[in-house]
């Protein structure tokens, strides 16, 4: 079977191959007929071409008479030759039954002896040409409008008439339109030939300009419209010899509003007659025509205008003025141009494949805008699922079928035509290549397929195809690559699905290769679709998978729309709908919402309403609205309906007529004008102005006048001489009249003045300058008897022709606003009539200064706070008594923020706004008092600084270095030097210390260099046992509470060479170079030098005091062991209950770690040498151990002894500290204390001793005391002054433990030091708890190896007496266990193996 398989795809791959190779060998010839619009189809190719079918002739609207015969022109080319039919208003003609109509060689249609009456039409309508080619599908042509004149009757006829030889007449004649083109005149029976002077209007109307005495006689119009002549009344026109008498000027034809084509001619009549004779003038949409210039504007017989080749710019409002030197009276008119539909963008044909979706484009243009449909084959295209109209105009067919092909035709029609453009569609066998066309043709869903295949393996079926995410509207698949393509890298897919039941699939095609989903959208909800999957690559398509059946969600059961909504207004401000239950409602309707929205606004408002209607109050009058309805049921709303719109009934004006003026035109006439209302109170079209006016003198006497709606001005006449008279106007609607005006008066002249010139200057020009405006009177001028109808008043700076005010003729004075203060205004004044404007009078002032007050004060702003938030930054925060009381600001205020500090004195302040409450500054200077004030200012008014804030920014660490860094060395001391140096200008914080660094290499790391704390703020330190004849560098670092800063330069100094030894001028021993240069220049809490002793002398002192130290313990020890009481073996048995552990707690009134210091009451070491008192400004500070070495002391006991508290604290651990004390070398120095206070549990004190060790002996669980015990322990270094009298003995003494008090081991390795937590240990001095207080005591200083100082042998006097010493355990009450003593003692066994070790070497 796999041979079989195998011999069958070889087979299928070679004829795959064959075929190929054929269609490669044809495809010359028909890509070059592409290419040239005609593919044709060669003998054996499986590639269709598109066919030319198309018309040649199109039917054209035509207007026919009654009786006469028409032709509809149609042609249509093909091949073959395309079967032509005819369709009446959508319906095929039976051409062969019809003795009257039948259709010519070429396609076109002959109607002969067209029937039309009152009551049979048969004829008139729109036609329609039909082509057709069997298998391959069918046209129509644009729509056609056969129009039929009608029985000629006149709406109007000519009416016996005369006029002055000059003057213009016209005689009418109006007809329907069908029949103008039938129109013809006769004068006196005989037919009248028109010229230059005598025209036909459009309508019919015979215009006849500048007449003479040969246009008299009788006319009658004719309407031939196929029948016996239709004859008009007959008119006579008398012509009257010329005449001086003047006639009021009026309008015999005025132009109306017209609606014409785009190249068509259009006519605006417009003849007016008067004595003197008009003339005509157009003007549009305020601008003037230029008819002398222009090629297709055309002044007619009695001033009409006719436009030739109508453009769509030509569309506007058009105004007719007529001028007889008297008087002017214009009318207007609207052209309206409208243009047929034109195709922007025609469909193309198209090649496609089936399942495939395609959109034929089609974009159009047309005023009105036209409307667009579809046919296909000749049949309306009716929108569904599969066919829909995309982008307002596209057709895109969704999932192509065999039938699918055809002729598809975009049809655009508007009022003015109707035009058609059309495309071929293809389809196309799935394995025939769609040949290069247009990229817009086909959707995205398609364009993948658009590349030929070649020859090669094809891919298998998709596998495991399933859907991943199934929604309402959308499903997600997802698959597998195919068996024969396990990477499946290159493959592109193809999802093709439809719903189940229908034939027509579509497919979705994956966005990059190796993609293996696709989310398929726009389903229907509750829907199954049938769906598959197919591979392609680029040989091209492979096996479909199996079909997938996946039904979608149902979606959430909402309402439907509401079917028949209406609405109709029930009076002006109201408006109801109605609606009826929607179709699917989808279970209870709950109640529905009523939308409504004025026309031409954005803003929607809504109703709840549970019945089927509802009436909206307190609409707008006759004003358009909107309106949706939505239904809602349990589930939520619904679809909306589609909007309605309706609009309110119309009522009468509610406001009067604008702008109403007065004109006196001679002794007897006076001209009114107005504006009308405002169009918001309209209410309605306006249909006319109601005109009252009367005698100012006899009130009750009204005389009314009506005008038409579209006039806005109107001539008085008749009325007496110098009268005065009210004149009121009314706006009308058809509902009413609306409110007048208020009465305006005017006063007719006495006598008819002359305009037959312009008047004189005025008498008298006077003018009265203020701040901002200049009031101007003036005197009329002393010739009454010229007419003046006004006063032209012009102003400005320097010119008076930058303004000018125009006002009435009865005023005196004006006052010009608006002018700048303390400015020259030249100011002329001119008297107006109709003629023109008369000689101006000039005049010149200067507006005055302008003087503001001082705006009152505002309140300032109180409550100000500094918060300081860090070193650098403060806010500050205030209310403002003047703001409400949520304190919200609403208006444009804002508030200045200043502050300074004041050192230096003369610092200035700093300003910010802000405009909340609040205000961060930023960029201050650490550790400084600030000072802040507030103030708030509103346009010109602000308020004075508020009460001020201070806050003083928080510490940082010093920036700079100490300054003015200076060594000396000490008079007749060669080995001690001083240290001078000053603060840190940017300190930033009190300085509580500083470190001295020093070395002899000044590129070593810094932590090789010897440290030198001081303590406090003191600016001077003495440094001994120096090298002699050495150079060092020095360093100084200051630090406060925040940390260190920078360290200063290096500075140089070389110690002198002179010899001697120390102190008193003797020269050191030799140690040896293993002996270095001690760490800490420390000598003595009183900086004397020691006496010189040999190294024989230094084994001998430590030897002693160890012996000394084992005797001293083991009595201690024995007497301890015998004063143990039950009670204290009962508190041990306690503590051992309740800390089972047996770990430290770190209390000191419940834990007190064990004290091996020796108590040397009594102990007096003589010194060997003394010195005097060092300079009480400078201390000799030892190196501390960790953070707790240097912690603040009170020898509260001792009041012989003055007091100096030197500490410092350190921020470096233990661990820390250890590990640099052993990169350097060296070893820290130990303070040993010989005097100091009892513990604090004691109850009793000593003054005839000196102090017990401020240590606690621990009570209980000393068994498994914590290892951390030895690293927490604190160290205590103080330098302490006596008084002259005395001085403290030292010694020098080399640890290698911190327990190992009096060890003298071998010089440690270059690493750090390490502790073995296992043994036992005992810390120097342990640390009480914070709540204690820990007393000072005077110590002993353990130099480093490292220096060139011999060591001090130490005087051991006898020991305390058993009984003090029993009394002291007492007040410690410290007892201890044997298994304890025995660690002890192995611990002090430990100690005297070392001394053995030191003294053999």
């Amino acid at each position: 079977m796999a041979a079989e398989r195998g011999a069958r795809r070889l087979l299928s791959t070679s004829s795959f191959w064959l075929c190929c190779l054929l269609l490669l060998g044809r495809r010359a010839p028909g890509a070059a007929a592409a290419r040239s619009g005609s593919p044709p189809q060669s003998p054996g190719s499986s590639i269709r071409t598109f066919t030319p079918f198309y018309f040649l002739v199109e039917p054209m609207d035509t207007l026919s008479i009654r009786g006469s015969s028409v032709v509809l022109n149609c042609s249509a080319y093909s091949e073959p030759s395309p079967k032509i039919e005819w369709k009446k208003d959508g319906t095929f003609l039976n051409l062969v039954s019809d003795d009257r109509r039948q259709l010519l060689p070429d396609g076109s249609l002959f109607i002969s002896n067209v029937v039309h009456s009152k009551h049979n039409k048969p004829d008139e309508g729109y036609y329609q040409c039909v082509a057709t080619v069997e298998s391959l599908g069918t046209i129509v042509s644009r729509t056609a409008k056969l129009t039929v004149a009608g029985l000629p009757r006149f709406s109007s006829q000519p009416e016996h008439s005369s006029v002055y030889v000059g003057d213009s007449a016209i005689l009418n004649c109006e007809v329907n339109a069908d029949l103008v083109p039938f129109v013809r005149w006769e004068q006196n029976r005989q037919p009248l030939l028109l010229d230059d002077r005598v025209l036909k209007l459009p309508s019919g109307t015979l215009v006849i300009s500048n007449t003479t005495e040969g246009d008299g006689g009788l006319y009658r119009c004719i309407v031939e419209s196929g029948g016996p002549p239709k004859y008009s009344d007959e008119a006579e026109l008398k012509v009257l010899p010329g005449s001086d008498v003047t006639s009021n000027l009026v309008f015999l034809k005025q132009p109306s509003s017209l609606v014409r084509i785009i190249g068509q001619s259009a006519v605006l009549p417009c003849v007016a007659s008067g004595l003197p004779l008009p003339t005509i003038r157009w003007m549009k949409n305020e601008e003037a025509l230029d008819t002398e210039r222009s090629e297709r504007l055309v002044l007619l017989a009695g001033g009409s205008l006719e436009i030739s080749d109508v453009m769509e710019d030509d569309a506007g409002t058009y105004f007719c003025v007529a001028d007889n030197g008297n008087e002017t009276v214009e009318a207007q008119a609207e052209l309206t141009v409208q243009a047929q539909p034109e195709f922007l963008k025609q469909p193309t044909n198209i090649y496609a494949h089936e399942s495939m979706d395609i959109v034929f484009e089609c974009e159009v243009t047309g005023k009105p805008t036209p409307t667009v449909k579809w046919v296909k084959n000749g049949d309306m295209v009716i929108p569904s699922d599969y066919f829909k109209i995309v982008k307002e105009h596209n057709l895109q067919v969704l999932g192509l079928v065999k039938s699918d092909e055809g002729f598809y035709q975009c049809i655009a029609e508007n009022d003015v035509g109707n035009a058609q453009a059309g495309a071929q569609l293809i389809i196309l066998e799935h394995d025939v290549a769609i040949p290069t066309l247009p990229p817009t043709s086909l959707t995205s869903a398609t364009t993948d397929h658009l590349a030929p295949a070649t020859s090669g393996p094809l891919p298998s079926a998709p596998r495991d195809v399933v859907a991943s995410l199934v929604s309402t509207r959308f499903i997600k698949l997802t698959w597998r690559t195919p068996a024969s393509d396990p990477h499946g890298d290159n493959l592109t897919y193809s999802v093709f699905y439809t719903k189940e039941g229908i034939t027509r699939e579509r497919f979705e095609n994956t966005s990059y290769p190796g993609e293996m989903q696709v989310t398929v959208q726009n389903l229907m909800p509750a829907t199954v679709y049938i769906f598959r999957v197919m591979a392609h690559n680029k040989h091209g398509s492979g096996e479909s998978s199996a079909p997938l059946r996946v039904e979608t969600q149902p979606e959430v059961q909402l309402p439907g729309p509401a079917p028949n909504i209406r609405a109709y207004a029930t009076s002006p401000t109201s408006i109801t709908v109605t609606w009826e239950t929607p179709l699917s409602g989808n279970g209870e309707i709950q109640n529905y919402k009523l939308y409504y929205m004025e026309k031409g606004t954005d803003k929607e408002q809504d109703v709840d309403v549970s019945s089927h209607s509802h009436t909206i109050n307190g609409l707008k009058k006759y004003t358009e609205y909107s309106f949706r309805v939505v239904a809602y049921n349990k589930h939520g709303p619904g679809v909306s309906t589609q909007d309605v719109a309706f609009q309110t009934l119309s009522d009468v004006p509610s406001a009067a007529p604008q702008n109403l003026s007065l004109e006196v035109r001679n002794s007897k006439s006076i001209m009114i004008h107005w504006q009308p209302p405002p169009l918001a109170t309209q209410n309605g079209q306006i249909t006319g102005y109601k005109i009252r006016y009367r005698k100012a003198s006899r009130k009750s006497d009204v005389t009314e006048t009506l005008v038409p709606g579209t006039q806005l001005s109107q001539l008085i006449e008749g009325l007496d001489r110098g009268t005065e008279y009210n004149f009121r106007v009314a706006a009308l609607t058809v509902n009413g009249t609306g409110p007048a005006t208020d009465w305006l008066s005017a006063e007719t002249f006495e006598s008819d003045l002359d305009e037959t010139r312009v008047p004189e200057v005025p008498s008298s020009l006077h003018v009265r300058p203020l701040v901002t405006s200049i009031v101007v009177s003036w005197t009329p001028p002393e010739n009454q008897n010229i007419v003046v109808r006004g006063y032209a008043i012009g102003y400005g700076i320097g010119s008076p022709h930058a303004q000018t005010i125009k006002v009435d003729y009865k005023q005196r004075y004006y006052t010009i606003e608006n002018l700048d203060p303390s400015s020259h205004y030249v100011i002329t004044l001119k008297a107006f009539n109709n003629v023109g404007e008369g000689i101006p009078l000039y005049e010149s002032a200067v507006t005055r200064p302008h003087t503001v007050p001082d705006p009152t004060p505002m309140m300032p702003p109180v409550g100000v706070q500094a918060s300081i938030l860090s070193h650098d930054t403060i806010r500050i925060t205030w209310a403002d008594n003047s703001l409400p009381k949520h304190q919200k600001i609403t208006d444009s205020r804002y508030y200045t923020v200043r502050w300074k500090t004041n050192i230096p004195a003369n610092t200035k302040y700093k300003n910010a706004n802000a405009t909340t409450l609040s205000y961060l500054v930023t960029g201050l200077k650490a550790n400084t008092l600030y000072e802040f004030s507030v103030m708030v200012t509103k346009g010109r008014r602000s308020s004075t600084w508020s009460m001020t804030a201070h806050g003083t920014t928080f510490e940082l660490v010093p920036t700079s270095p100490p300054k003015d860094v200076t060594v000396v060395s000490k008079e007749g001391k060669p080995r001690t030097i001083i240290v001078n140096w000053q603060p840190p200008s940017e300190a930033n914080g009190k300085i509580t210390g500083y470190i001295i660094y020093y070395s002899t290499d000044v590129n070593a790391e810094i932590h090789d260099w010897v440290i030198e704390p001081v303590v406090g703020n003191r600016l001077t330190h003495q440094i001994q046992e120096l090298t002699l004849d050495t150079p060092y560098y020095f360093k100084i670092q200051a630090r406060n509470s925040k940390g260190m800063g920078p360290m200063s330069e290096a500075v140089q100094f070389r110690t002198p060479k002179a010899s001697g030894s120390a102190g008193k001028g003797s020269r050191l021993p030799d140690l040896g170079s293993d002996y270095k240069t001690p760490m800490n220049g420390n000598n003595s809490p009183h900086g004397s030098p020691t006496s010189p002793l040999d190294s024989n002398m230094l084994l001998v002192i430590i030897i002693s005091v160890g012996v000394i130290t084992i005797v001293v313990v083991v009595i201690i020890a024995i007497f301890c062991t015998k004063r143990t009481t039950s009670h204290q073996k009962k508190k041990r048995a306690a503590c051992k209950s309740v800390n089972g552990s047996h770990k430290y707690k770190g209390n000191a009134k419940d834990v007190k770690p064990p004290d091996l210091w020796i108590h040397h009451e009594r102990l007096e070491l003589k010194p060997i040498d003394k010195s005097p008192d060092p300079n009480p400004i400078m201390t000799d500070t030892p190196i501390p151990r960790n953070s707790q070495d240097i912690t603040p002391v009170d020898n509260s006991m001792d009041s012989n002894i003055h007091q100096r508290r030197n500490s410092y604290r350190g921020h470096e651990s233990e661990d820390s500290m250890s590990t640099l004390a052993g990169r350097r070398g060296m070893r820290p120095k130990m303070m040993m204390p010989f005097d100091s206070q009892p513990p604090q549990q004691s109850i009793r004190n000593t003054p005839s001793t000196d102090t017990m060790p401020a240590s606690s002996s621990q009570t209980c669980c000393t068994d498994h005391q914590d290892p951390e015990g030895a690293t927490s322990s604190s160290y205590l270094a103080s330098s302490q002054e006596e008084d002259s009298g005395q001085s403290l003995p030292t010694a020098h003494v080399r640890p290698s433990h911190p327990l190992k008090s009096f060890a003298v081991p071998a010089i440690p390795p270059p690493g750090p030091p390490t502790y073995d937590p296992t043994l036992p240990s005992t810390p120097l001095l342990s640390q009480q708890a914070l709540s204690h207080h820990i007393h000072s005591m005077k110590t002993a200083s353990i130099g480093t190896l490292g220096r060139s100082r011999p060591p001090m042998p130490v005087v051991v006097p006898s020991a305390p007496e058993v009984q003090e010493t029993t009394r002291m355990l007492e007040d410690s009450e410290s007892s201890y266990e044997p298994d304890e003593l025995t660690k002890e003692m192995a611990h002090l066994e430990g100690l005297m193996k070392d001394l053995n070790a030191i003294t053999t070497a």
